[in-house]
This record gives C-alpha cells, structure tokens and sequence, in this order.
C-alpha cells in the first residue's frame, strides 16, 4: 500500500504542478522545478523517510532517465543546432574543468595533512573523473589510483553537496545568469516555436499514445541492445544507444512534428526531479570532515564554469549552449532534458547529450593523465 501512495505522490504532484502554474503566474516564473524540490527535501525529510519510499523513489529516477529522453529528442531537429558551436563548448568545457582542478590542487593541497599530500592528487583525478566523465566513470578511476574507501565515501558525499548546490542555482538563477553573461544564439528557437503544430493536433490523445507507446519501445530496445553488448547495465552506452534511436526516429515526420513530446518529456523530467529531492536525506550528510576537500570541489565545480564563461565570451558560445554544457558535464546527461525544460529551448538536448557522451569517452584518459601528471609536480 505505501509503494502504491508513493507512486501517485510522484506522478500526480507534478502534474498539479504543471496544472497550478497555468493559472498562477508565480510558479511559472520560479519555473515548476524549483517549487517541486522544495517539495520533495521537505517530504522525503519528514515524511518519506521509510526504506521502501527511498526505493520507489530511485527506481522512479532510474526509470525516468530513458523515458524523458527519447520525449525530449523526439521534436528536436538537426535544422538549427550546431556541432561546431556544441563542439567549442564541449572543449572549453573540458579544457576549464582540467585547469582549474590543477589550480585547485595546489591552492587546497598544500597542508600538514598526510593524507591531502599525495592523496589529495587522486582527489583531484576523481574530481576530473567525475566533471568530465560523470559518476559511472568514478569507481574505475578510483580503483586506478588506488583510492582508500574511506576517501571514496568522503569525496561522492561532497559531491552530492557541490552538485546540488550548482543544480539548485542552475534551477533557480541559471537561465538568467548564463543568458545575462553571454549573447543569445542567434538561429535558436523557443520550444513553442520549433516545429509547432495546431494546436488540436497536439492535444490529440492518440498522438499522445502513440508517442508514449513509441517511447517505451525505444527504452526498452535500447536497454536490451545494451545488455546484449556489454553483459551489465552501463548507462554511458544505454544513453548513446538511446540518443541515436531517438534521433533516427526523430527525423520522421510524423514523428518530429509532434510537439507534445516535449511537454510530455518535461513531466516526466518533473518526476525525475521531485524523485531526487525525495531522497535526500540532510541529516546523514557529513559535511564537516575534511572540509577542504569540500571546498576544492566547490572550487572546482564553480571556477571552471566561470573561466567556461570567459572562454565562451572569446569564442563566441551562447548561453544556452554553456549552461547545458556545464549541466551535462558537472551533473552528467540525465539531467540535459531539465536544462532544456528550464530554457525553453529542446534543440540543446542534443548539444548537452552529445557534449555529456563525449565526456563520458573523455573522463578516464584525462583523470588517470592528471595523476600522474600531479605525482610528477
């Protein structure tokens, strides 16, 4: 029965969510997201704080993942993205990220501690690992430098904290901070514009249906394929295979001009999200252990999107396209579709999906690379 009452907590509060910012303008301009993990801290803090709710709620953002993707991809088009511009962002992205956790290495560092002497160069590595590649790529990296367990928990611990920290600036301040810092793209499009169709087209019920039905046939192909080649689940090649499948099918017309995808996307995006605030315990999280390793990831996490910005203004990169990327490569793919949701603008979902899988390839090479680079310094 508590499975069941979670269930509707998750899908039914999002979508009067979605129904209540219709009619009251406040939600809409604090955007839907920020009033549902406000939601979901309080909740799963005071009353989803049974076992069996953490569970429900992580097999709902487990399962979210490959349905919100396949949605948002459905009504993207080639037409007006760009690879050279999704290219320079994915490289000054990386190219931030390297510098800075280098830079951080030497300014947190330099202490007393036997344990932040050579040590802290595999924190550092990791940290690469991590805002390059995402978490996948963390326990083969650490098992490269050998990382003590106990460092492990330390480190994704302050992970979850920086992360959510950016995620919840990106939710709240994001779309005006990156649009204020840098030009807007001059080909994108809003959400509503590109591929718009009538709008009793679009409230089709059987439009719907078969955008859901085709969406559960893509997941589930896509998860099958790969089982089938890798033997486990590795979310880097389940994304790939996922993306690919939904942009073939994208270039269909019946298929593309089906701009419902994207709302229907963006609600199951909105679960996504209420399900990650839900399982958010504040009291467990241990902050006050080695804190200047906290503070060098929080260094980390938000210098490089400062000197991202700086690279962006030389090189001419919109705001959209850094704000997914630095989500993409900071907080890992799954969360480009609530970029995208929160921009209004689905044609970045391929931007930050791409930018993300390159990261995914990249993340190993550069943190094993910096280690040793760092044992030499």
């Amino acid at each position: 029965m508590q499975t069941i009452l979670v269930l509707l907590y998750l899908l039914l509060v999002p979508l009067g969510v979605m129904m209540l910012a219709k009619k009251w303008t406040w939600i809409d301009k604090i955007t839907p997201m920020t009033v549902l993990y406000i939601i979901g801290l309080a909740m799963g803090n005071t009353i989803l704080v049974d076992p069996t709710a953490a569970e429900v709620c992580n097999l709902a953002s487990n399962l979210a993942v490959p349905l919100c993707l396949p949605l948002m991809l459905f009504g993207c088009s080639f037409k007006n993205w760009s690879a050279p511009n999704a290219l320079k962002a994915f490289l000054t992205g990386l190219a931030s990220i390297v510098i800075v956790t280098i830079a951080g290495f030497f300014i947190f560092g330099n202490t007393k501690d036997p344990m932040m002497s050579e040590e802290f160069a595999k924190v550092a590595a990791v940290s690469t690992g991590i805002y390059t590649g995402g978490i996948p790529n963390i326990a083969a990296i650490a098992k490269g430098v050998n990382l003590s367990d106990n460092l492990y928990i330390i480190l994704t611990s302050y992970d979850l904290i920086a992360t959510g920290c950016y995620l919840i600036f990106v939710i709240f301040l994001g779309k005006q901070f990156f649009r204020k810092m840098l030009p807007a793209r001059e080909t994108a499009k809003p959400a509503d514009e590109v591929g718009e169709e009538p709008v009793q087209e679009a409230d089709s019920f059987r439009k719907k249906l078969l955008l859901a039905v085709l969406t559960v046939l893509v997941a589930g192909a896509s998860y099958g394929l790969t089982m089938l080649l890798c033997g486990e689940l590795n979310i880097a090649v389940l994304i790939l295979i996922l993306t690919t499948f939904s942009l073939v099918l994208a270039q269909f017309k019946g298929v593309n001009r089906q701009n419902i995808s994207f709302d229907m996307g963006l609600y199951v995006v909105y679960v996504f999200c209420l399900s990650i605030a839900s399982m958010v315990n504040v009291q467990e999280l241990k902050i006050f252990d080695h804190l200047n390793i906290l503070w060098y990831i929080f260094f980390v996490i938000f210098g490089s999107i400062l000197l991202q910005i700086i690279l962006a203004k030389i090189f001419k990169i919109d705001g959209d396209t850094v704000m997914v990327s630095s989500v993409a490569l900071i907080n890992s793919p799954p969360f480009v579709p609530m970029v995208a949701g929160i921009l209004g603008n689905k044609q970045v979902v391929i931007t930050g999906v791409s930018i993300g899988l390159l990261g995914y390839a990249m993340g190993n090479y550069l943190a094993l690379g910096l280690y040793q680079l760092l044992l030499l310094l």
